[in-house]
């Protein structure tokens, strides 16, 4: 066989290899995320109201393992676990490691949040559990530094596809989640072996049972329809901004009040939450918010539920409490949908959906991967629709983002006037000035 066959081979051997360990320990975790977090977010946190009150103190003791145990120095550079999927994003970008260390922290967190009553999601922690497990799989098979940013993609993958039942999603997001504008193609075996291995061990292996939301009608295709579509997703695309905007800058500001002690930002971030509850009159918005989210496609909710998602997740993520946004992202949305359901006639379900993913897509900047989970998680309906709708959300929503690392190779239209290679971060900072 000529060499260049057998390294060929070789090195796609080791991909499926290496994706496959990464997705079965992935998977596994991810299944004792999921598992614990139904448990006690569930049973334990909705039979005791009480449990609200301690959040301030789940706040501290988040802080204090931030702060003492978050913090590695490799390889010259400071790396913190508390900037979460920031952290993994520069990760693949070469620009600083995920610590070992940084799953088992933010599992922890997360069970904290949810525990007491934080309003969080779980892709977070999965995402970051699958980057600390391919670090570990790059130092002990000791990976080249070029292959290395390609076993974090599939780390996310792992994460991504096994949190939310969704594969074929899952391969496309870890490699679309580190940079607008840019897909590296070559990581697609690693990150789809990692993703499909991830999943199915999650389900078939663990038995773990994803939550289902069904779209009962999809509207007849029209050039209305269209219209309608498009003029949905674009209010979608812009409450995702507000959400961003709102986290990043209570996060920011925060900071800035406490001077970064992370104990301080989430005690008092804590406190806010607890008013909050108080105010609203029940625990709605505290947790994932699982029961109202598919309540959105059945009948009617609350008018200003998504409203009162965004202020709780943005305090809590933005306080320095630990978990995911794309539930969050999800809930919003498909409440908004619910709600526009009134006004626009389209049928409630199919808004609910169409919010769903709109809203994720556009905080996310993830166009391709929203809408293949939207084919995963509505069974392939109303596709042509979903397709729009993520196009124009992913337009609309500008250089805006939940993680300020995502680096932009190519400003998404002429229209914005957008220098190449620049992180969402650097963005913002040049629009202030």
């Amino acid at each position: 066989m000529p060499l260049k066959y057998k390294n060929f081979f070789s090195i796609l051997g080791q991909w499926i290899f290496l994706g496959s360990i990464i997705g079965i320990v992935v998977g596994s975790t991810t299944n004792f995320l999921l598992e614990t977090n139904d448990f006690l977010g569930k049973d334990v946190r909705l039979k005791r109201d009480w449990l609200i009150f301690l959040l301030p103190f789940g706040g501290i003791i988040i802080g204090y393992v931030y702060m003492n145990y978050g913090k590695v120095f490799l390889n010259h550079t400071l790396n913190d676990t508390a900037e979460a999927n920031n952290l993994v994003i520069d990760s693949v970008h070469g620009k600083k490691e995920v610590p070992r260390r940084m799953g088992p922290i933010v599992y922890f967190g997360t069970f904290i949040t949810v525990l007491f009553g934080g309003s969080t999601g779980r892709e977070g922690a999965a995402v970051q559990m699958g980057g600390s497990v391919a670090a570990a799989v790059n130092k002990f098979f000791k990976v080249n530094r070029f292959d290395k940013n390609i076993l974090i993609m599939s780390g996310i993958s792992a994460g991504f596809g096994a949190a939310f039942g969704a594969p074929i999603t899952g391969a496309i997001f870890g490699m679309e989640m580190a940079a607008l504008g840019k897909l590296k193609f070559e990581a697609l075996v690693p990150c789809l072996v990692s993703s499909f291995v991830g999943h199915y061990i999650t389900t078939a292996a663990w038995g773990h049972k994803h939550e289902e939301f069904m779209i009962q009608n999809v509207p007849e295709i029209s050039a209305i329809s269209f219209l309608k579509v498009i003029l949905m997703s674009i209010i979608f695309s812009l409450i995702s901004v507000l959400y961003c905007q709102l986290r990043h800058g209570i996060q920011n500001f925060s900071e800035k009040i406490s001077k970064k002690n992370h104990m301080k930002r989430a005690f008092f971030g804590g406190v806010i939450i607890v008013v909050l509850t108080l105010m609203v009159g029940s625990q709605d918005y505290n947790g994932r918010g699982l029961e109202m989210l598919e309540q959105s496609f059945k009948e009617e909710v609350p008018p200003f539920a998504f409203l009162a998602k965004l202020v709780f997740t943005a305090v809590t993520l933005g306080s320095g409490f630990v978990g995911g946004e794309a539930i969050p992202l999800f809930f919003i949305g498909a409440t908004l949908g619910n709600t526009l359901h009134t006004f626009i006639d389209l049928p409630m379900s199919f808004l609910a959906a169409l919010g769903l993913i709109a809203a994720f897509c556009g905080g996310a900047n993830t166009p391709i991967a929203a809408f293949l989970l939207a084919m995963e998680m509505f069974d392939g309906k109303g596709l042509e629709y979903f397709f729009v709708a993520c196009l124009v959300s992913y337009l609309f929503s500008g250089h805006h983002g939940l993680w300020p690392s995502q680096k932009i190779y190519e400003p998404k239209s002429r229209l914005y006037n957008i220098p190449h290679a620049e992180t969402i971060e650097n963005v913002e900072k040049k629009k202030k000035r």
